[in-house]
């Protein structure tokens, strides 16, 4: 699901910059602040109301902001490669500061994974990842896109160095067991998987790559036992139904 910040520092640095001068007269009687915050928490509930929303407001001075909710609604209606163009267009004329920036781009990052368009989420995420200043979340998102390309060394110098950044980041262990896996380096990924279980129990991605291991390893038991527990904790998630769908192939039968 595309992370959307919602902060009031991110509304100003959205909404500050721009010139009302060309907008109506009463423009300046919106409360920009709150149709930002009332736009973007309507967005993932009833997206097609917000985009509406967004147009109208952006006719009242609602600018940068506006236009920023409008893409939003567009991921969230599922016309995500829209969503993605304009998230991206926004970060090119949006005048605020650098870590703003990023953060769009790695919206429209999210956007393009998910319309499976690696390569460009790849080229996105790095265009981000220098605004960012390589924070831990934007390496982890790259490394999804590269390890979606094929590149698990790329992954797992992402990885690598969110791990160095925030050594308690459960999903980058997680994820970084998953691309030594594809690299066939076991012993990495179980350490990784195991490291991530530790800082927490209960997470669905790591317990679901640690049944993996195990089912290659030919502990159908122990794999068994973390896929359920998965479906357990993420019922509805990626993460249950590709527990499902392993139990299931795990269960098939080959005469």
């Amino acid at each position: 699901m595309i992370t959307v910040r919602q902060s009031a520092l991110f509304f100003a640095l959205l909404i500050l910059p721009l010139n009302f001068s060309s907008a109506p007269a009463f423009a300046e009687e919106v409360n920009h602040a709150r149709e930002y915050a009332r736009c973007m928490a309507i967005a993932p509930k009833d997206p097609n109301d917000a985009f509406e929303m967004a147009t109208a407001w952006k006719s009242l001075g609602g600018g940068d902001a506006a236009e920023h909710c409008a893409a939003i609604t567009l991921f969230y209606s599922g016309q995500k490669e829209f969503a993605a163009r304009r998230l991206e267009a926004l970060a090119q004329k949006v005048v605020a500061e650098p870590e703003f920036k990023g953060q769009i781009l790695a919206q429209a990052g999210q956007a393009w994974l998910a319309v499976g368009d690696a390569a460009h989420a790849e080229a996105t995420f790095s265009e981000a990842v220098k605004l960012l200043r390589g924070r831990p979340g934007i390496l982890v998102d790259r490394s999804e896109a590269r390890a979606a390309m094929g590149d698990y060394r790329g992954a797992v110098e992402d990885l690598t160095n969110a791990i160095s950044a925030d050594p308690k980041m459960v999903d980058a262990y997680a994820f970084r067991a998953s691309a030594y896996r594809y690299l066939d380096e076991m012993g990495k990924a179980k350490a990784d998987v195991d490291t991530a279980l530790q800082l927490a129990p209960n997470d669905p991605s790591a317990l679901l790559e640690r049944g993996i291991i195990s089912r290659l390893s030919g502990d159908n038991a122990a794999a068994r036992a973390d896929w359920l527990r998965v479906l357990e904790l993420d019922p509805n998630g990626e993460a249950g139904r590709l527990a499902q769908k392993n139990i299931e192939k795990m269960d098939v039968k080959i005469d």
